[in-house]
């Protein structure tokens, strides 16, 4: 049976830097794995985020995926409350909840410093015990990350992701539409009650960001989708620190492997990622590596936390897979980033990305080194996200 991975460096595509004499971060990176597998095997472009879709992670891990979000996507935060076992009901809309940073009228972090979740649910609970709405509930995540549920509303409403808004007037992003009263009543009330709790007391003390507001946006009902054995005819798994990549996971019965000390941001646990990917080879058919640094540190419009992100995952998580495959009889591998996150303005772009393959029955097409600029000079381009997944599979020797 042919051993299948996937390795997501979230974020990591770019536009060209000028720290880095006009290489993108994932050009400018110590990649000697990445490249290996573009020149050995075969790299090409692919457009995860279909047009007229927002580029976030959901519409573009969803695409990698294999599942065409023209027809399959909900919207975030259904995908986040199977992540976090939140049954919902026909009629219930959930909405992800960030925990941000506004200074001057602006957005200025929409992690809030990455506040701790022990930080954060502590904030959460004070805000619940404030709300007198019985058909709103707030379900705690991971540190800033969290989900509200409305039950018996009816939405039609625009919202703002902060990521993707960071400097922006706050005005100009608040929801927009029916339903959005109840929305912005419940940021203002958050704001009352983070503006003197003890988490921000402290956090002023030791001058790190502090906690204005909860953030509602990536509204959507429930979310369902096909298993990938159903799809595909194999057994997966996946491994992630991140809610989005564990509620698709979820949803497409895949089995999550947990890491310790995988954070989701620049501090993960690379070497443990890379080590269980390894050991997830003898039980599952296809492991499915998400790695959410590269896409923080663009967001934060680092671009040498971003190199060095890129490099941590070759050296980590590449290298020991790629070498514990190559044991294998039939095997393949695929690094792809899910979209862009140009370090310039700190925002998602919907720009295809570059992925490069190998293992058995991959032909190369250009022989050089992983990047944007020779993925794009390969002339091998998928122009429909969902498709890859077909591709990289399907050719296999069984």
């Amino acid at each position: 049976m042919t051993k299948y991975v996937v390795i997501v460096p979230d974020g990591a595509a770019d536009e060209p830097i000028e720290q880095f004499d006009g290489q993108t971060a994932l050009e400018a990176a110590e990649t000697p794995n990445m490249d290996r597998i573009s020149r050995e095997g075969r790299q090409g472009l692919v457009r995860t985020v279909p047009e007229g879709m927002e580029p976030g992670s959901d519409v573009a891990q969803m695409s990698l995926l294999g599942y065409d979000p023209l027809k399959d996507y909900r919207g975030r935060a259904p995908i986040e409350a199977a992540a976090l076992g939140i049954a919902l009901g026909p009629d219930d809309w959930v909405f992800r909840c960030n925990l941000v940073t506004i200074a001057d009228g602006r957005m200025a972090d929409h992690s809030a410093g990455h506040i701790s979740s022990e930080e954060a649910g502590s904030l959460i609970e004070a805000l619940r015990s404030e709300i007198k709405n019985d058909a709103l509930s707030l379900h705690t995540g991971v540190s800033y990350r969290h989900l509200l549920v409305a039950s018996g509303s009816d939405f039609d409403v625009r919202t703002y992701p902060p990521h993707d808004n960071i400097g922006t007037a706050v005005e100009k992003l608040l929801p927009r539409g029916k339903g959005a009263d109840c929305l912005i009543d419940l940021m203002n009330l958050s704001q009352q009650v983070f503006a003197d709790h003890d988490v921000n007391r402290v956090r002023r003390d030791l001058d790190e960001n502090q906690v204005s507001s909860v953030w509602l946006w990536g509204q959507g009902k429930r979310a369902c989708l096909e298993s990938f054995h159903k799809r595909f005819g194999l057994k997966g798994a996946a491994i992630t620190a991140v809610d989005l990549v564990r509620g698709l996971a979820r949803l497409v019965s895949f089995d999550l492997i947990d890491v310790p000390g995988a954070t989701g941001y620049i501090d993960t646990n690379y070497a443990g990622k890379g080590a269980a990917a390894v050991a997830a080879l003898d039980k599952y058919d296809l492991v499915f590596v998400h790695v959410e640094a590269p896409d923080e540190a663009g967001h934060i419009r680092n671009a040498d936390l971003k190199k060095e992100a890129i490099e941590q995952i070759d050296r980590h998580v590449v290298g020991p897979v790629l070498e514990a495959l190559e044991t294998r009889e039939q095997w393949r591998l695929l690094v792809v980033p899910d979209h862009p996150t140009p370090v310039k303005d700190g925002a998602h772009s919907a720009d295809p990305v570059p992925f490069a393959m190998i293992g058995t029955g991959v032909t190369g097409i250009l022989h050089t080194t992983f990047g944007e600029t020779n993925a794009a000079q390969s002339g091998f381009r998928i122009e429909k996200g969902h498709e890859l997944m077909e591709y990289f599979l399907k050719s296999a020797v069984r």
